[in-house]
């Protein structure tokens, strides 16, 4: 796919962009390397000064970044400068937090001294997708980098101009000739990439056809990967909920840029008790978000990024509804120009359709309904992912139950699964594994080094 800004909204395209060579990439890594040298004996307080300098660039700048991210794939304007933001407050957290994460740990054995020091691996590699094109950058930028690390990004070939940002940000702060650097390479340059010994370890936000991949060329190579894959997240509300409190957040988590995130709620399990007065506020208040222009404020829902995720939503609904899926709001793309999908409920959703089990890249909700926290659970694990849940309940022994019995990496109760750079985030089975953010991401490219020292 080439590297290309294409306007969403328009389908117009305004700028191409050449790939590198392989040879333009071996001189890439030549100078990540000799980066690497020197940055891994940079004092923490050094890269905090620059980290922190990122921030104010980030801020500072947060309405320009934003027209770059909503022109390029269609994020509503004011939430686009809000991502800018929260890019701003992680490298404040690791700017504030790495020393300590990183500090050298002492253990109590009969020799004279031993203890564990963290180092970093080297050059970092990371794939990253369209739809949070600055934050999923950052989140695994900000911690790699105050570890010692360097970085390498394979950004989505729809948004070459939030990449040149990116790094443009980094060379603004002060980061040194090569500590963090924006490649336009193709897929099929990758597996050469993860095969060179210059590259430590890789990290992939995306589909899991593409972690299946990067994982697999990494462990030929023997190098460690993270991997943050698709989610079929559930949201549950039980009866206890309160319920105008859950209905507004379910619609706000299932639209979220868009209905492009995979921790955006997918399905909406709901106690039979209180699903048709769910559905009752539910299903109008997603018919009523205002659907248009992304560059306009009042704008609640903007296209989809690309022509093909868009016709690929559309061919998911088409075959549910084929199986036996009724449609409540919505069901199918909009008339004119741009790539938009307007709001969708589904119910009635059987399980051998596309909206039961898949991950559905857009603003489409499937309902069901249980009829108990049992039925309710397994419905919420009957799917191949396990990224996140959101849990809606004031029984203490509900919400005891899902958290135990949910096969997540994460659920919120009573609160939309977010990210936040103080825990960590990501998830189990085929949504992924290792983590980012939080102490926890800040270890993920760091080498554990036991020293063990003998007196005399």
């Amino acid at each position: 796919m080439p590297f290309e800004t294409r306007n969403p909204t328009s389908g117009e395209l305004i700028a191409t962009y050449p790939s590198l060579s392989a040879a333009e990439v071996g001189v890439r890594l030549d100078r990540a390397m000799a980066a690497f040298r020197l940055w891994r004996h940079v004092s923490f307080d050094e890269r905090a000064r620059l980290m922190r300098r990122a921030a104010e660039i980030l801020e500072h700048d947060a309405a320009e970044l934003g027209r770059i991210m909503t022109l390029e794939m269609g994020k509503p304007i004011g939430a686009a400068g809000d991502e800018a933001r929260k890019c701003a407050r992680a490298c404040r957290y690791y700017a504030e937090h790495a020393a300590q994460f990183l500090a050298t740990e002492s253990i109590a054995t009969e020799a004279a001294d031993t203890y564990v020091r963290y180092e970093p691996l080297g050059v970092v590699l990371a794939v990253m997708p369209w739809n949070f094109p600055f934050w999923q950058v950052f989140r695994f930028a900000a911690p790699a980098l105050m570890a010692g690390n360097v970085g390498l990004l394979k950004h989505a070939p729809n948004v070459p101009q939030c990449a040149q940002a990116i790094d443009d940000v980094f060379r603004r702060a002060g980061f040194a000739h090569g500590v963090f650097q924006s490649l336009f390479v193709e897929v099929d340059q990758v597996p050469a990439m993860l095969a060179d010994a210059r590259v430590a370890a890789a990290t992939l936000t995306g589909s899991e056809r593409a972690g299946a991949e990067v994982a697999a060329h990494a462990g030929r190579a023997i190098k460690k990967v993270v991997l943050e894959l698709g989610g079929s997240d559930p949201f549950i509300v039980m009866p206890s909920a309160d319920l105008a409190c859950a209905v507004a957040t379910a619609v706000t988590s299932r639209t979220i840029n868009n209905g492009q995130s995979c921790i955006a709620a997918k399905r909406f399990i709901v106690h039979e008790s209180v699903a048709d007065a769910f559905l009752e506020r539910f299903v109008p208040a997603m018919a009523a978000l205002r659907v248009g222009d992304p560059a306009d404020p009042a704008t609640q829902i903007g296209p989809l990024a690309r022509a093909d995720l868009r016709d690929g939503l559309d061919a998911q609904v088409r075959a549910s509804l084929a199986k036996g899926a009724r449609v409540l709001t919505g069901g199918a793309p909009l008339d004119g120009p741009g790539y938009f999908y307007p709001p969708t409920v589904l119910t009635d959703v059987p399980p051998d359709s596309p909206a039961y089990r898949e991950e559905l890249f857009g603003p489409v909700a499937s309902v069901f309904r249980a009829g108990s926290v049992d039925h309710a659970i397994a419905i919420a694990n009957d799917t191949r992912f396990g990224l996140a849940a959101s849990v809606w309940t004031r029984d203490a022994a509900e919400r005891d139950r899902f958290v135990a019995d949910l096969d997540v990496g994460q659920v919120f109760v009573n609160a939309m699964v977010a990210s936040d750079p103080r825990v960590p985030f990501g998830g189990v089975r085929k949504s992924g594994h290792g983590r980012e953010l939080g102490p926890h991401g800040i270890r993920e490219f760091v080498s554990a080094k036991t020293v063990w020292a003998e007196g005399g």
